[in-house]
């Protein structure tokens, strides 16, 4: 029986405390955000907040997590306002979106400890792999976010989860509103 906060609410995991949290967070807790990527550390997909750092999930047993505070990508802002969600989105880092819950996670981590960090500090900071290739796009999107964090910038990007394909177009220019007539040949 291993107990942890995970997104601010006690959980109770009854399973081998030698599981994987990120199996107890998927399978157990329903939060598939926290993705499987290889299992053994190297891409970071499966990354999360335990007490405010990014760590992989794949790599800490719920017995490890024991007591500890969790954060996945379903617990970082309810309405995706994280300033990392919001640049992420702004600067288009975001392609097959499979690697984006880690990267975020490893990104907020960073920009809550260092929003002002250089792009070297970026670098080292997010070991994750995106085999899209979206890392100049995704230092530009942690470097805004960092201005975002310090207050310095404010971002207007995609609307929040729930509104209106109609509404999205008008909050956001370059949105279309989908044809409400769907034309077959």
């Amino acid at each position: 029986m291993s107990r942890m906060t995970v997104n601010d609410r006690p959980v109770e995991f009854l399973m081998d405390p030698e599981t994987p949290l990120l199996w107890a967070l998927r399978d157990a807790a329903n939060l598939t955000g926290t993705k499987y990527g290889c299992g053994n550390g190297d891409c970071g997909s499966c990354m999360v907040h335990i007490d405010g750092e990014a760590l992989r999930s794949c790599l800490v047993t719920i017995a490890e997590a024991e007591g500890r505070f969790i954060t996945t990508i379903e617990g970082l802002s309810g309405d995706r306002s994280h300033p990392v969600q919001q640049a992420m989105v702004a600067e288009q880092a975001i392609q097959c979106g499979f690697c984006t819950p880690g990267i975020v996670m490893a990104a907020a981590a960073l920009v809550d400890r260092n929003p002002a960090a250089s792009e070297e500090e970026i670098k080292a900071a997010i070991p994750n792999i995106c085999r899209c290739g979206v890392y100049p796009r995704l230092v530009r999107a942690i470097q805004r976010a960092g201005r975002v964090a310090r207050r310095q910038e404010r971002i207007s990007a995609a609307p929040a989860p729930g509104i209106s394909a109609e509404d999205a177009a008008q909050e956001v220019p370059a949105l279309s509103a989908p044809d409400e007539s769907p034309t077959r040949d």
